[in-house]
């Protein structure tokens, strides 16, 4: 599937989010595939989607805390951020050890950016994958990047 596809795909399916799941899965690949949404106000980001339901579950959240360099990357720099290993996730993520016994050993996350903000373009959630270490590439970014645009528009 191509991103052209990909995108006329998401803008019509009925149920947005399992049909962002599948389509990402199949153009890009992951194991755990979730969907946050961020509360500035609380400093929290929410999870809207997962599809670890058990293990992550949708209404649970995690704090934004300290910018860490992660945050530097996709919340104030309104850009994506790839782990190539399960040190850069345990780097950038209190459950590091619960996404390690997913299998799960490298990531990519991509900011959805509401770019009408009041005070100019601002993060308002991601886009979550995670699989096998050494999976992602920058070029995966590029493939993402306009899927979450759309949610944005949805």
């Amino acid at each position: 599937m191509n991103k052209d596809r990909l995108l006329d795909a998401c803008r019509t399916a009925p149920d947005l989010y399992p049909a962002l799941d599948a389509a990402l899965g199949q153009l890009i690949g992951h194991k755990l595939f979730t969907l946050m949404a961020i509360d500035w106000p609380r400093g929290e980001a929410a999870r809207i989607y997962t599809n670890m339901p058990d293990d992550y579950p949708v209404g649970g959240r995690k704090p934004l805390g300290a910018m860490t360099a992660w945050g530097k990357i996709v919340l104030e720099g309104c850009q994506p951020w790839i782990a190539y290993s399960a040190e850069d996730i345990q780097g950038a993520f209190f459950d590091h050890d619960l996404i390690a016994s997913l299998g799960c050993a490298s990531c990519l996350n991509v900011p959805v950016i509401d770019p009408e903000a009041a005070d100019g373009p601002r993060v308002i959630g991601t886009v979550n994958m995670l699989h096998v270490a050494g999976h992602y590439e920058t070029e995966h970014a590029s493939f993402a990047a306009p899927i979450a645009e759309q949610l944005v528009r949805t």
